[in-house]
Formats: structure tokens, sequence, C-alpha cells
């Protein structure tokens, strides 16, 4: 199959990032500078086809994919717990990426590679069908405004396209603030038939907070405006 026929259609209507500027601390510079090349890769300059995770990952073990990794506090410490897992992180920051190296250095974490670029590209053109044992999206971001909905990452052409990379019974879990955009997450997974909740049996069908998810940044100044997270857990079905 060709990364065309596996792709949705029009899959690129809706991209995993918004563009902020670049400026860097000395310190992120000479962790961009010194382990950029071994860690991370530009998207746009991927040769065509599927990563050969296994090569640069040097093992073979189960991948985990996680979607905007932010200034990577809550990305480190996960792969840092579970070193059992490949690690793949996609931010299109690059002070962010930066700093997420700085922060797994400090962990001694050697299980985590860096993709810099749209992570709805890598899905479709970079990573296989059945590839992930699971896919992490905290707190995107919500787009509030109405008319700015359509921005939002969480689409069915998006959730058909993870559905697709995820091995049977790996999980895509997703955590926001924004209550309406929650409700948008469990109605559009709800409509993916390779996905089931797996908490469909809890109160409103949202996950509980696992403890082993760090608290972040979000979720702190979601508590101080009067907002409540909610965790969403999806497995694919097989």
């Amino acid at each position: 199959m060709t990364p065309s026929e596996q792709r949705p259609p029009h899959h690129r209507s809706i991209v995993s990032y918004v563009q902020r500027g670049e400026r860097m601390t000395v310190g992120q510079q000479r962790a961009w500078d010194t382990r950029w090349p071994e860690l991370g890769r530009e998207v746009k300059e991927l040769p065509p086809g599927p990563l050969a995770l296994d090569e640069w990952f040097g093992r073979q073990a189960p991948v985990l994919l996680e979607i905007g990794s932010g200034m990577g506090e809550t990305t480190s410490q996960l792969a840092a717990a579970q070193p059992e897992l490949n690690y793949l992180a996609v931010e299109v920051y690059k002070p962010g990426l930066a700093q997420l190296i700085l922060r797994a250095d400090a962990l001694e974490v050697d299980t985590l590679r860096l993709l810099r670029g749209d992570a709805v590209t890598v899905l479709a053109e970079h990573l296989e069908p059945e590839s992930l044992s699971g896919v992490r999206l905290f707190f995107p971001d919500p787009w509030p405004k109405a008319r700015h909905h359509k921005r939002r990452i969480v689409q069915p052409a998006f959730v058909e396209l993870v559905a697709s990379r995820l091995v049977p019974g790996g999980v895509f879990h997703m955590a926001t603030d924004w209550e309406e955009y929650a409700e948008q997450m469990m109605t559009v997974c709800s409509g993916e038939t390779r996905l089931r909740n797996v908490y469909a049996d809890e109160p409103g069908g949202w996950a509980p907070r696992p403890d082993w998810r760090p608290i972040t940044k979000f979720e702190n100044r979601a508590v101080e405006e009067g907002r409540i997270s909610h965790d969403l857990m999806f497995a694919k079905v097989g």
C-alpha cells in the first residue's frame, strides 16, 4: 500500500500545531546542536515511506507516539517511567524540543526519539498500519472560538488515521481541560468503529485521571480558572 493509499482523504486540512517563535536559550541551543543529530529528525526532510524505527532506536520494542510534547516536562517523565517502550514524540516548537532533550538527558532517558513537524503527516506518510502500541494527545490547542473549531486536530479523519496505526488493543489516550472539546473528542472517537471506549461504564465515559500522568502547567491553570480536565482512552478493536 502506498502512502497516498494509506492516508484518509483531505488529511492535510488539519495540522497538529500552531507556529510559534524559535528563540532558544544558550542551554537549549547547545542541546540542539549536540544531541539533535542523534535524537531528532525534521518531518519535512524524511525520505518517503515508513520510518526505520528499529534501526533509529537501536532495538525492537513497542512504539508509543506522543503528539505535541510542548516543553517536554511531561514527556521526559513518561518516557523515563516506561523504558520498555520506544517513545516517539512529535512537536513543531524547536525550543520545546531542545528543552525536552535537556530534560531527557537529566533523567538519563535513552529510549526517546523526536520529530519536528506535523504529526498528521507522520501518521499518514511515515508510520505503517498497526505499528503503534499507543498514541497520546495531551492538552491540544482547544481553538475555543466556534469559528475555529474546524482547526482542532481531533476530527473524524484524524481519529480514523490514528485507529489505523494502532495495533489491536493499542490505546489512544487524550486529555483536555476544555469541556466542549472533551465532548467533541468523545463524540468523534465513539463514532470510529475500530475504537472502543475503555471506560464506557464510567460516568460520562470519562477515564479516571491516571496517577502516572504528571500534572501539567495547563492543568494547574485550568484549576485556577475553574475548568475540569477530562481523560479519554479508546482502544483499537481486534
